[in-house]
This record gives structure tokens, sequence and C-alpha cells, in this order.
């Protein structure tokens, strides 16, 4: 088994890294303290053709593949971590579930402000009493002629005040099956947003609220069935969510790295001492260890979509490794790390929200046992 990049991959990452260094260093750290989302970095990006890498030419998009998509988050994170979250944006989350599903009409009206970068599309999953038993949604959808009538709201969508369009997970009947989605646009008639939450990472949330918001039959993403397919492109975000963490954690251990070479202490660079060695000795393997699985589960992906056990796996070890890694790393570069003055504490914040978004890594665990076990298990309780 050759593990290595074969050559058109290599130019590729090589590419984007030159494009990061260029056009993202220099304002890295300005940028990942600005509340607002860089609409600048976003346009750079997709005329630079990293909006849409996994969206067929036909639809405008580059063509390219899941492990593409991946090689460019990577190279993107190591110069500037806040980029990331706009290549996200571009080729993950909502716009590679809307890619994946969205009819001929839909596109033509959606795709090509997203892949120009002049706005971003939001997923709405999450309720006040949905979250990890996201099956307990109950946002619903009740035909009407010529469309349906939206009810219910959403809470922790991330990109609320700058998306133009909304993914809305609904229930449009009862159980599984009854689950699917519908787009809506930012100012539809009783779909208004609440005011803005902030999380530990600096970025913020707001609420959605649907009061009888009329959505058109050509919004309709997914009617009823369409849960499995959403959760199946759904895996293509949290491989976004896992690249990011890896590379944040790599980022660090390169920024730690490089501190404990010319750090001095008692005389002697941070590196000769055994405890650190052993901090970086661990990491390494953290990282490389996770980023292998990642890999796979970006090489077998079929059609685009990763298997579900392949990014649970994932997700779990760079959720990990990230989070531990820049954990450490701030330890290894003591107040340097934990000052605003770099970017340490800020991969610190991040690192954690992702252990947490996008499926815990409890949920995580879940279902890799399901794969372990060939079945699935039931997290309700008994009926009686």
């Amino acid at each position: 088994m050759d593990f290595s990049l074969t050559e058109e991959q290599v130019a590729f990452q090589d590419s984007v890294r030159r494009f990061a260094e260029q056009h993202l260093a220099k304002d890295a750290l300005a940028r990942a303290h600005d509340e607002r989302f860089p609409w600048d970095v976003a346009k750079l990006m997709a005329e630079n053709g990293l909006f849409g890498i996994m969206v067929p030419e036909e639809d405008g998009g580059q063509g390219g593949t899941l492990f593409d998509a991946i090689l460019a988050m990577e190279q993107i994170a190591y110069v500037c971590p806040r980029s990331a979250d706009v290549l996200q944006a571009g080729n993950f989350g909502a716009f590679r579930t809307f890619a994946e599903y969205a009819t001929p009409d839909q596109k033509k009206r959606y795709f090509e402000p997203l892949l120009r970068g002049e706005t971003i599309a939001a997923v709405g999953m999450t309720e006040p009493d949905a979250g990890s038993a996201l099956t307990d949604l109950k946002t619903t959808a009740t035909k009407v002629q010529g469309g349906y009538l939206l009810n219910g709201g959403k809470v922790f969508t991330s990109n609320t005040e700058d998306a133009g369009v909304f993914v809305i997970y609904c229930r449009f009947g009862p159980g599984v099956n009854g689950i699917g989605s519908v787009l809506l646009e930012r100012g539809m008639e009783g779909f208004r947003l609440g005011q803005p939450s902030r999380y530990m990472n600096g970025e913020t949330w707001c609420a959605l609220y649907f009061d009888n918001v009329f959505v058109p039959d050509e919004n309709l993403l997914l009617g009823e069935g369409g849960f499995r397919k959403q959760i199946a492109g759904f895996n293509v975000e949290r491989a976004g969510n896992t690249t990011r963490a890896l590379a944040l954690g790599e980022y660090c251990f390169r920024q730690a790295k490089a501190h404990a070479e010319q750090r001095k202490q008692f005389g002697r660079a941070l590196m000769e001492f055994q405890g650190l060695q052993w901090k970086f000795a661990e990491m390494r393997v953290a990282l490389d260890s996770a980023q292998l699985l990642l890999y796979r589960a970006a090489v077998r992906a079929k059609g685009g979509l990763p298997d579900a056990q392949d990014v649970a796996m994932a997700k779990y070890a760079c959720n990990q490794a990230g989070w531990m890694c820049s954990n450490e790393s701030m330890q290894v570069m003591g107040g340097t790390g934990y000052s605003q003055d770099l970017l340490i504490e800020y991969c610190v914040r991040k690192t954690r929200g992702w252990m947490i978004a996008g499926g815990s890594l409890e949920v995580m665990k879940n279902r890799i046992a399901e794969g372990v076990f060939g079945r699935s298990f039931s997290q309700r309780p008994p009926k009686a």
C-alpha cells in the first residue's frame, strides 16, 4: 500500500500553500479575532478555484474529490486557521449537502452566488430538545397549496448572521422517515433570527424562528424519507470539522516545536528536557495516526460521500488529537501560548468546540461500536 501523494496531489498542495502564504499569512492573527465573516477571503478563494472543489464541473465547480478538499483545508489552516472556516463554508457543510441533492432549478438559483463567494449557506438541524437525538426534531412542514408552511425553530446554527440560504431539517410526517429538508432564504415572511449568542471560540449564532413561513414547492430539497440522504451529506461536513481540528493541532505543534528549539531555560533549549520531548512524541503519534484515519475515510468515499463508520473513527481521532496538541502546545509555550498575541489560545478554543459540534465524541463512539458489532444500539429506554 502506497501512502505517498501523487504528483498531481503534491502540486495541488503546493499551489494552495502558496496562495495561503501570499494572501492569508499577513493578517492571520487579526482575522482570527475579528467577529466579522472574512468576505474578502471568500471572494479570493472563489476566484482561485477553492470553492466548490467537490462540485462537478457542469454545476460550476472544480470536479475534484473529497480528498482534494481535505488537502486544501490542511494547507489553508496551517497558514491561517480562521480562513479554514471560509473554505469549510465553500465546500463542506450545507454547501455539499445542497450540491448533492438540489434540483437543477435550485442549483441555477443558488449556486452562482455561493461559488462566487458572495453568500454562504447554513444548515439548521439542532433544536432545544433535539441535539444528539436529532430525530426528535419538532419543526414541521405542513403541505398547503403550492408549497409548505414551516413552523418551529433551530438553535446552534453556524453562520446565521451571514448566510443567505438555509437548509432546514424539518418533519413532514411521523418517525425517521417523516424527516426531510427545505430551503429558506433570508428575509422570507415569518422567518426571523433571535439575538446573537456567543460561543467560547468567539463565534456567534442566532436562534432561528419559523412562524408559518411559506416555502414554495420549488424549495423542497428532500421530502419524506430524505433523512438518511441528508445524514450521508452531513458526513462530508463532519469531514470538514475533522480536518480543521487536525490541522489546527498541527499548526500548534509546529509553533510549539519552533519555540522549544529556540527558547532557553536553565541554560538549555526547552527541547533538551525529556518531559517536553515526550509531549512532542505523543503529539506526533496522535497527529499522524489521526491523519491516516482521515485520509482513509476520504480515499474510500464513494461518489464523494464517505462511509459513516470511517468518518466517525476519523472525527473521534482527529478531534482528540487537535485538542490535545493545541492544549499541550499552549503548555509548552507557557504565558506566550496563553496570550492572544499568538493563535495558540485561539486554536485551543476552536478545537474544543469541534469535540461537540458535528456529532459529539460520545455519539461518534456509539457509531463506532455499532460498526464493531454490526448492529445498531438504541439509546432510548425500552418501551413499556
